[in-house]
């Protein structure tokens, strides 16, 4: 072995994955072609609520990133390689020779309202799906643009949230395709900006950068954040949708598969290598986005574990992170004994959208169609669970019936993929085999990609893959009944 992979075989990977809720700092070595990976650091992540609407403390978690990145360069001196940084989609920030032009806006905050009339006034909804093959939600970046009123015409840069801090970090503007895929300006085929459509509404191409892909090198440190960390380090653009991530890391051995990636959204579709951009696919409200390697991710957004978060955090008012999660397992105990016949609502109403008191939601959404509501904790949770599979369940089958592609087995990745509760009502619901982890999917396609790019492991997302299924314990579930 030659001394520069001698040096590469021994170096360490640092992934920055910031989800809706919370950041992590995690380390990860590839050893014997298993990852091996090391919490560093763990932080809140606390929107904030102004007279303007609500917003990202963006400059906190980069801050708590710095940290994370520093502590870990502190436990293994001189040993990362390389930082690479994933988050969720569709949020950005505008800037002005280099200056961010406001704080970056909450996707649940409410102006999104506006801007879908805007939007759908000058491009219809049917047109704009054959465009851009994306699933209509209201908080889509197009929708947000429209509601920025004068910021837009003062901004030279949009970068969206994972784009702007490796922006802070290394001085470089670019747009990771994955995540820029979510925006609605980019053509699902081309894999390009639409600057037809950006003209169209308003929007100047001047403040779209360059569209990169996952696995690119972005630079090093910048001086003030080598400063924070403790000595310069490489950038890595990842996957930065953290959804793209987690398909990545999808321990997948055959391609007629469904993933779900459970976390705060339930993120429910099939891999392709083309979009689907068909009437039926607009009707059902599929999307086409980015995957690694030119893949599409097929899928439907689904409300996720947000519902049982948002209910938690109405019955625990002031309780710390743990305690909520300690009594989400004592309500998951007590909920499995309610029994499997809770009644089913829409968890993708959009009543359950802002945060709130989710359990009254609930029991007004079946008070208001004459149904017998869920009373008790317990059986709250226990009726959140069955929607939530019987969600999962609808979008797996009319996914695979939109792309002609048979399912033979389910994959749920992320936090999800510990309830075992969920798990099992998925198998029964959907009829097929659920196989469950690893937990942390989008902390592994972080780091394997950069792995890759490293040339710590082979080209190839199946290489990629084959990496996972050797370094987690998946847990089978088999539908009954």
């Amino acid at each position: 072995m030659t001394t520069r992979n001698a040096q590469a075989a021994s170096a360490a990977v640092a992934a920055v994955d910031l989800g809706a809720t919370s950041g992590r700092v995690i380390l990860g070595r590839v050893d014997g072609g298993v990852l091996r990976t090391q919490h560093v650091a763990r932080f809140a992540n606390d929107p904030v609520r102004t007279r303007d609407g609500l917003h990202w403390n963006l400059l906190e978690l980069y801050r708590q990133a710095l940290a994370g990145l520093a502590l870990a360069e502190r436990e293994s001196p001189g040993e990362i390689a390389s930082v690479g940084i994933d988050s969720w989609a569709v949020d950005y920030g505008l800037l002005r020779g280099g200056r961010l032009l406001g704080v970056p806006h909450h996707y649940r905050d409410a102006r999104c309202e506006t801007g879908v009339a805007a939007v759908h006034a000058r491009v219809p909804a049917e047109q704009l799906y054959a465009r851009n093959g994306l699933q209509h939600l209201p908080f889509n970046t197009i929708f947000q643009f429209a509601a920025e009123g004068e910021l837009l015409d003062l901004a030279d840069r949009v970068l969206l949230i994972p784009d702007l801090l490796n922006y802070w970090l290394t001085g470089v503007e670019a747009a990771e395709l994955s995540n820029a895929s979510t925006t609605g300006l980019l053509d699902p085929r081309s894999r390009a900006w639409d600057l037809e459509l950006a003209s169209g509404l308003g929007i100047p191409s001047r403040i779209l950068p360059p569209l990169i892909e996952a696995g690119s090198r972005l630079g090093s440190l910048a001086p003030e954040a080598a400063a924070v960390v403790g000595r310069t380090i490489d950038v890595v653009a990842v996957a930065s949708h953290d959804t793209a991530s987690a398909v990545a890391a999808v321990p997948a051995e055959r391609p007629d598969f469904a993933y779900i990636s459970c976390g705060t959204w339930g993120l429910v579709g099939l891999e392709l290598d083309a979009p689907v951009l068909s009437d039926e696919a607009y009707l059902a409200n599929f999307t086409n986005e980015g995957g690694i390697g030119g893949t599409t991710r097929f899928l439907h957004n689904v409300m996720g574990l947000w519902l049982l978060s948002e209910s938690l955090r109405h019955w625990e008012p002031g309780a710390t992170d743990a305690q909520r999660s300690s009594r989400l397992s004592e309500l998951l105990d007590e909920a499995a004994r309610v029994g499997s016949a809770s009644p089913i609502f829409d968890v993708n109403d959009p009543v359950f959208l802002p945060p709130g008191d989710v359990p009254d939601r609930i029991r007004s959404w079946f008070a208001t169609r004459g149904e017998r509501a869920p009373q008790t904790p317990a059986e709250i949770v226990r009726s959140i669970v069955e929607s939530l599979a019987a969600a999962f369940a609808e979008a797996v089958r009319e996914g695979s019936r939109l792309a002609d592609r048979e399912v033979s087995v389910i994959h749920i990745v992320g936090g999800g993929s510990q309830n075992t509760l969920l798990c099992q009502a998925l198998a029964d619901r959907s009829g097929l085999p659920v196989l469950a982890g690893p937990i942390e999917a989008t902390a592994m396609g972080n780091l394997l990609v950069q792995a890759q790019t490293l040339g710590l492991i082979e080209p190839g997302l199946e290489s990629l893959r084959a990496v996972v299924a050797r370094s987690t314990r998946v847990v089978a579930y088999a539908p009954r009944g």
